[in-house]
């Protein structure tokens, strides 16, 4: 089975490999990733996280020096969902891309509520790494 998939991109006008260190990261995940995590600590090795979805663990599944921040979500009931996340050079900058899978069963309001969760991230890692340049 294939998912329905989009692809969320946003510049960042910093350095790919600065851009992967931050937010690769799971300790920064609450400065920009407010879809996901509003607070992360780690927990016998495990990151865990209080989401809208309740407690989920995430793992980043890397390399994140390659700018590759493809992360599992593990969701309360035991769901694992794939999210590939990738840092792409661009110029001296970098282009940030979210693949959005649409799950099975999930409305045209859901997606796109999701989509839009994931663009704000993606503003909001932009505007973090952009200021503290």
């Amino acid at each position: 089975m294939t998912y329905e998939a989009l692809h969320i991109s946003q510049p960042v006008d910093r350095p790919a490999a600065e851009v992967a260190a931050f937010a690769g990261d799971p300790q920064n995940l609450p400065r920009w990733a407010a879809g996901l995590s509003s607070g992360i600590r780690e927990d016998d090795g495990r990151w865990v996280t209080d989401s809208p979805m309740g407690t989920v663990e995430v793992r980043f599944t890397g390399p994140v020096e390659h700018g590759i921040l493809d992360h599992d979500v593990v969701l309360p009931d035991g769901t694992v969902v794939h999210n590939p996340l990738r840092v792409l050079r661009n110029g001296d900058g970098s282009e940030v891309v979210f693949t959005l899978y649409r799950l099975p069963d999930v409305e045209d309001s859901d997606f796109e509520q999701d989509a839009t969760t994931v663009r704000g991230d993606l503003a909001r890692l932009r505007g973090v790494l952009e200021a503290d340049a």
